[in-house]
């Protein structure tokens, strides 16, 4: 005997999936492109950025990297994952003194990562950088 699946067991299927896959939040445009489930471990080696790429007071988001880099302060470098430690984005942006998380609005500071404002709880991990004949490079 064989079975088919009738057009209320695919569409049951469809929005139970469609209620599990939706529980991680997002940014409400259907597009979660940025989230990331593996480990939020920035991916090592290389050169990240000539220094003078990194603004003073701001700095840049690698997303292919998993990291953030900011200069807080001129000369002054540091490096954080850049997975928001609320529910797994990719932050988004350097901007307004802050790093900014789009899915739910988490920020976070730029000299330690601390949590400027939630909805995350904790604060960005460190992430080793060298900084060095005007390079930046992960470790």
């Amino acid at each position: 005997m064989t079975h088919s699946a009738t057009r209320r067991t695919v569409l049951l299927a469809t929005g139970a999936t469609a209620l599990t896959a939706g529980c991680g939040g997002g940014d409400g445009d259907g597009d979660d492109g940025d989230r990331k489930s593996a480990s939020p471990t920035a991916t090592g080696g290389g050169e990240l950025a000539r220094t003078d790429e990194i603004p003073v007071g701001g700095g840049k988001v690698f997303k292919d990297r998993k990291v953030v880099v900011t200069q807080p302060e001129k000369g002054d470098f540091k490096a954080f994952s850049a997975i928001c430690t609320h529910q797994g984005c990719t932050v988004a942006e350097v901007a307004g003194g802050t790093i900014n998380c789009a899915c739910h609005g988490s920020r976070f500071a730029l000299a330690d990562g601390a949590v400027r404002k939630g909805p995350a709880t904790e604060p960005l991990p460190v992430e080793r950088i060298t900084v060095e004949d005007g390079s930046v490079r992960l470790t």
